[in-house]
């Protein structure tokens, strides 16, 4: 009353027109609030999509994986992301969202069998299972209230038939936001912890207890030692021929007669001093536990030069990833000419007048640089292909076999990689062979379709006059763990560029692990190489950037592939070492599961559908046990002494933390965070 009032006194106003006014005035203001908590859509296109993981190809823009418009079971879709399994997008919506909404299945652009299971979960609590979808299933409708709920994982599954065809598509996909908006995250934060104590004082002696060697041929190991320096070393046994330098701990000389070798290798400084049994077993067996090293591909791709391969050699010396086991330096691809080439160095003739390999300008003399890495106690590695190209386009050895082998051992290679490469055309008749003999024998079996050029090269290898370790690069076809062996090589690898799918390690594990039959000393399964710390981006060769992984799927990664007795050659920037990737790499006790001398490769139990064991049985009658979740929540995971085959009573000492935690019986378990892994040893218990 005073108010309408005081508006007709200074506005000399009649009532009705005050009314009016003060009518015009609230629906402002209530307009206002309204506006102020209006819900707006926001599309899920408009996140930031580089922080959605998937198994293949790149998340889609409105568009499928593959680029084409989004289309289920005939019918198009302007908006949306298109991805494809196994697929995970965490999102913060900071309690500002209603609602999600989409309409979700496979892409018509599947043209195979695709299967694949939508997932949402809120706060950590699915809401919304789309089932099994397949190929030309109609799309399914996705409408879930989020009721101000924080974090949000959009998932995608392959349907228990692996992830060949799976593009699925989040189409028409939505927010209704109240609030602040939706923002697409790399994963759930989580601590960056050193798990691993810092190494002591006191002298350690790591590596291998078991070394395989030809004999009459040259002889090299450097004893890894972990401790204070200087360090002085003494070996008892020594057989005749070899040589062990007493300050820097290499072992030179030439492989001695047929046989076992017994040797105590000792090591000493100001804080102690410490023994190791060594054994050297002289015949035709070579790497009786995985090799361990470093491969630039991952790092450097076609940018590599022979300073950069120099540095490596003293990094893997100064970082004390040498003391931890790791002795390879491994050349990969670009270090010959290629017919054309971005970098005008790496162009030109591939080979001289009598037929050997040109390296281009990069790589000035080959021999000084084996030479270089070999003063360094440490074994050099080279690449090529079987066919006329590598992968990368440049120099392969396509009927110049015998030479570029003669030619790696003369400059003094100990590791040969052979990527299958551009061979696929000669296998297929496209390119034809220029001898009277074709390299290329016809037949049904898979030794006869994929194996011929890798034993051509194997036989080659045996016949020169250095200890070569041999590896097959040609990403499992034919089931090359069941012949690998049979043509000379020493590993293989069982499946593709595992850099294309980092995000799904546990799965690449879990189907190496299937060949375990095949795993033995001398012969190992090869799931491709450790790639944490810095590494490059697979899918165009960028520059090195921080690992993906979280830092819980790095320890898991380095776990699973030491039960599996893989090789551990890591694939990161050396330049770039920082202390969380050296305590991933260097924990010796988790190095020791990998290189035990049985050889053994784990066998796994499923427990759920994202949690798993493996377990492995140790030379010394231990068990090594890793327990892992592969799933985006915690989860508890525990194996049974039934399961395990074990009676009684366990010590278990955590590997990781080089911790004990005491005698467990009948069962052993914990909870693990999403996506990591636990590894311990079990041992029997000997107390009272």
């Amino acid at each position: 009353m005073f108010g309408r009032t005081l508006l007709v006194r200074l506005f000399n106003l009649s009532a009705v027109a005050v009314w009016k006014l003060m009518r015009l005035i609230f629906l402002l203001l209530l307009a206002h609030v309204i506006s102020a908590g209006a819900a707006v859509d926001v599309w899920l296109d408009s996140l930031d999509l580089s922080l959605l993981r998937q198994g293949f190809g790149s998340p889609g823009t409105n568009v499928s994986v593959t680029g084409s418009p989004l289309s289920i079971a005939g019918k198009k879709f302007e908006r949306g992301v298109g991805t494809h399994a196994a697929s995970a997008l965490w999102i913060d919506l900071a309690g500002g969202a209603e609602q999600f909404s989409a309409k979700v299945g496979v892409d018509d652009n599947a043209k195979g069998t695709g299967s694949v299971v939508f997932r949402v979960w809120a706060d950590g609590q699915k809401i919304f299972d789309s089932g099994v979808m397949r190929s030309r299933d109609a799309a399914r409708n996705l409408e879930v209230r989020l009721n101000g709920a924080k974090a949000l994982l959009l998932q995608v599954t392959d349907g228990a038939d692996r992830i060949a065809f799976d593009h699925a598509d989040w189409a028409d996909a939505h927010f209704r936001v109240n609030g602040p908006s939706p923002k697409a995250v790399a994963f759930p934060a989580e601590p960056r912890v050193l798990l691993t104590p810092e190494p002591g004082l006191s002298p350690r002696i790591h590596g291998p207890k078991v070394f395989g060697c030809r004999p009459g041929n040259p002889f090299l190991y450097r004893i890894p030692a972990q401790g204070a320096r200087p360090m002085t070393f003494a070996a008892r046994g020594l057989p005749d021929g070899l040589n062990l330098d007493t300050g820097t701990g290499i072992i030179t000389g030439t492989a001695p007669a047929r046989g076992e070798h017994v040797v105590r290798l000792r090591a000493r400084n100001l804080h102690g001093k410490t023994t190791r049994e060594f054994r050297i077993i002289s015949g035709d067996t070579l790497a009786l536990t995985p090799p361990m090293g470093w491969n630039h591909w991952y790092a450097h791709y076609d940018r590599i030069t022979d300073a950069m391969v120099r540095e490596a050699a003293d990094l893997l010396i100064s970082s004390g990833m040498a003391d931890a086991g790791y002795n390879y330096v491994n050349i990969d691809d670009c270090w010959m000419n290629a017919p054309e080439q971005r970098d005008p160095l790496r162009a030109g003739p591939l080979r001289d007048a009598s037929g050997r390999l040109k390296p281009n300008q990069h790589f000035p003399d080959m021999r000084a640089l084996a030479d270089y890495i070999h003063n360094r106690g440490l074994k050099a590695g080279i690449y090529t292909s079987p066919g006329p190209l590598t992968c990368g386009n440049f120099a392969g050895s396509y009927e110049h076999e015998a030479v570029d082998a003669r030619t790696f051992a003369e400059w003094g290679f100990d590791f040969l990689k052979y990527d299958w490469c551009s061979y696929g055309r000669v296998a297929s008749g496209e390119i034809a062979s220029t001898t009277d003999t074709p390299t290329w024998p016809r037949g049904d079996s898979p030794l006869a379709v994929y194996g011929h050029p890798y034993r051509l090269m194997g036989d080659l290898l045996k016949h020169q006059n250095r200890d070569i370790l041999y590896n097959l690069c040609q990403y499992g076809m034919g089931s090359v763990w069941e012949w690998g062996e049979s043509v000379g090589a020493q590993s293989w690898r069982t499946a593709g560029d595992l850099g294309f799918e980092l995000d799904r390690i546990f799965e690449v594990a879990l189907r190496n692990a299937s060949y375990r039959a095949w795993s033995r000393p001398g012969s190992w399964n090869d799931p491709d190489y450790l790639q944490i710390g810095w590494v490059g981006n697979a899918r165009g060769g960028g520059l090195p950037r921080p690992c993906p992984l979280s830092s819980n799927e790095q320890y898991a990664y380095m776990s699973l592939w030491a039960l599996m007795a893989s090789p551990l050659i890591y694939s990161g920037d050396l330049t770039k070492l920082d202390a969380f990737t050296l305590n991933v790499l260097c924990n010796p006790e988790v190095i020791e599961i990998n290189q035990d001398p049985l050889g053994q490769c784990a066998a796994t139990f499923m427990i759920t559908e994202t949690t798993f064991l493996m377990a492995k049985d140790l030379e010394d009658g231990s068990k090594a046990l890793g327990l892992f979740n592969d799933g985006e929540f915690p989860a508890d995971v525990t194996a049974s002494w039934q399961m395990l085959g074990l009676r009684g009573r366990q010590e278990v000492r955590d590997l990781w933390r080089q911790k004990d935690l005491g005698p467990a019986t009948a069962k052993f378990g914990a909870t693990l965070p999403r996506r990591s892994g636990m590894l311990v040893r079990l041992t029997p218990f000997k107390g009272r």
